[in-house]
């Protein structure tokens, strides 16, 4: 409940700081939550800079959980979601701009990242597409097909989409 109330604020404190400019050579913040294939909820945060022609750089941390069913009960209850499988991660990712239009535009999505499930060390390769869809104030909606190569992670592949927002910080 306090990660919620804290993202919650987080999210309302940039919307209310942040400008209405965003061309190339800009900066956003982004904020993607997805489902991945098998039972994984996925949530990232990410800074991002555009160069030129759309081309990105995007630094990132991410937070993952794998839910199942409850040995006890059966179905999936609160305990088994919420402490069955969790990772998290941080990376950078290089974005090529491969599609462009006159209000969207989109990018391959190719990265690395380190960090830690509750027990071990580990590193994952991220190769993706996405896709973003810019609006008026710079406001920009996006979805990602990612599949991730996990490195002594419980689950080796990861794979599927993330809806999300990014907000511009110039």
């Amino acid at each position: 409940m306090i990660m919620k109330r804290t993202l919650l604020l987080l999210l309302t404190v940039i919307t209310f700081s942040v400008s209405s400019n965003a061309q190339d050579n800009s900066d956003r913040l982004s904020l993607g939550i997805g489902c991945l294939y098998k039972n994984g909820l996925d949530l990232t945060l990410s800074y991002e800079h555009i160069g030129n022609y759309h081309n990105a750089w995007e630094f990132f941390a991410n937070g993952y959980i794998q839910w199942n069913k409850c040995a006890s009960c059966g179905h999936i209850c609160p305990e088994s979601f919420w402490r069955n499988y969790r990772s998290y991660g941080f990376g950078a990712a290089y974005k090529p701009c491969v599609v462009r239009g006159r209000n969207h535009h989109g990018n391959i999505r190719i990265g690395a990242s380190i960090g830690s499930d509750t027990r071990h060390f580990m590193g994952g390769f991220h190769l993706g597409y996405e896709h973003n869809y810019v609006l008026q104030g710079g406001w920009c909606l996006f979805w990602q097909v990612k599949t991730d190569l996990m490195i002594k992670g419980e689950d080796l592949f990861r794979t599927g989409i993330v809806l999300g927002v990014k907000l511009p910080l110039n």
